[in-house]
């Protein structure tokens, strides 16, 4: 359990690292934390000797306290052989394989990995970063959270990094950072998945993506350039997309209504990753059509579950546990000051029994009827 002065420590440190109080700013008077942390002044005065300690802050007798120039300040050695890593989920999908590759190689050096989970929310990666930042971290790996929008923490990550503590990111980049990465080529694991179906004579096709996340962006747009490489069928495409935080039930809603049209009803659905697919087969199953005979699905990542279903789901697989001893391998390398390459992995398509060639009109013509009844 965090005890009350480190709770306050870590605070008055995400605001610091935020640039909330900003350097030479004046803090709260001591009475003043008091009330806002609702704590006695011991428990206020030794949060802030821990972060006089490590020069976050100073105090002018008579005057107050104040913000350090923290940065151009000593930091204490760090002797923690530990590494942070952030990620917007821990114990499901295709983390456990992610988080296994990088303890795997770590370990070899001495190193442990200390997990924080965003639920790709904003506010809890700044307060994983500082609460991960208190343990004197010799390193980072981060899953950026909603990579697609405005990066709400750049400052903090600027910050850290003037602070010279080894970053890199996994699965996705914040732009105006430059930090190393290891990522899959998103924009041709999209092309891919759609270039399959359109080969097995696809041409009405739902396109599904998430899209606060740069993944579901990059997957969006390998979509539309492979419709863009068949001109001939670029007008029949359709794109749904979502959020984290969206309730999925009016994207069901939406799909129902799509699935049920009388014409011209789709025959495929390109899906932003596995654990959508799943959701969406049993959804389609439960309004009474078959995969693959009435709808094709194909997914993203390979979830160790995909070729359990039935049929199993052809998807394009993601290198998980690679990419985790890559990630440690890197890491270690930064701490150790060796350089680094960032790494863009290819996809690679594994196909099962969720996809079915269709070679006639009639066949998405069969099927919009079907739908409708």
């Amino acid at each position: 359990m965090t005890k009350k002065y480190e709770r306050i420590k870590q605070d008055i440190t995400e605001k610091i690292l935020s640039e909330v109080y900003k350097v030479n700013e004046k803090l709260p008077t001591e009475s003043e934390l008091m009330e806002m942390y609702q704590v006695s002044r011991f428990t206020v005065r030794h949060a802030i000797g821990e972060l006089e300690k490590e020069n976050f802050v100073y105090r002018i007798q008579g005057g107050g306290m104040f913000v350090n120039d923290w940065k151009d300040k000593p930091r204490p050695n760090i002797q923690n052989k530990t590494i942070g890593l952030i990620t917007t989920h821990i114990a499901d999908y295709i983390f456990p394989n992610i988080i296994a590759g990088i303890d795997n190689y770590i370990s070899n050096y001495g190193y442990s990995v200390l997990i924080a989970n965003t639920q790709n929310n904003p506010e809890k990666e700044r307060k994983s970063l500082t609460n991960l930042l208190s343990n004197k971290l010799s390193g980072l790996i981060i899953e950026p959270t909603r990579s697609a929008l405005n990066n709400d923490n750049k400052s903090i990550y600027d910050n850290i990094k003037s602070m010279g503590i080894p970053m890199l990111f996994i699965n996705a980049i914040y732009d105006g950072l430059d930090i190393p990465y290891l990522v899959m080529d998103d924009v041709k694991v999209g092309e891919m998945a759609t270039n399959t179906l359109i080969s097995q004579g696809h041409k009405q096709i739902v396109g599904i993506f998430k899209v606060d996340d740069k993944q579901g962006i990059h997957r969006m747009n390998g979509y539309i350039k492979a419709f863009q490489d068949h001109p001939e069928i670029s007008n029949m495409g359709e794109i749904m997309m979502y959020q984290t935080e969206e309730n999925k039930i009016n994207l069901f809603k939406k799909l129902y209504t799509i699935l049920a049209r009388p014409k011209f009803a789709p025959t495929a659905i390109v899906c932003y990753n596995d654990q959508l697919a799943i959701q969406i087969i049993k959804f389609v199953e439960e309004i009474g059509l078959k995969i693959p005979d009435d709808l094709s699905i194909i997914g993203v990542d390979d979830y160790q579950f995909s070729q359990f279903i039935n049929p199993g789901l052809t998807t394009i697989r993601h290198p998980q546990e690679v990419m985790g001893l890559d990630a440690g391998k890197m890491i270690i390398n930064l701490i150790n000051n060796q350089p680094v390459t960032s790494k863009v992995y290819e996809p690679e398509l594994i196909e099962r029994g969720s996809v079915r060639a269709i070679h006639s009109p009639k066949d998405s013509i069969q099927r919009g009827e079907k739908g409708n009844k």
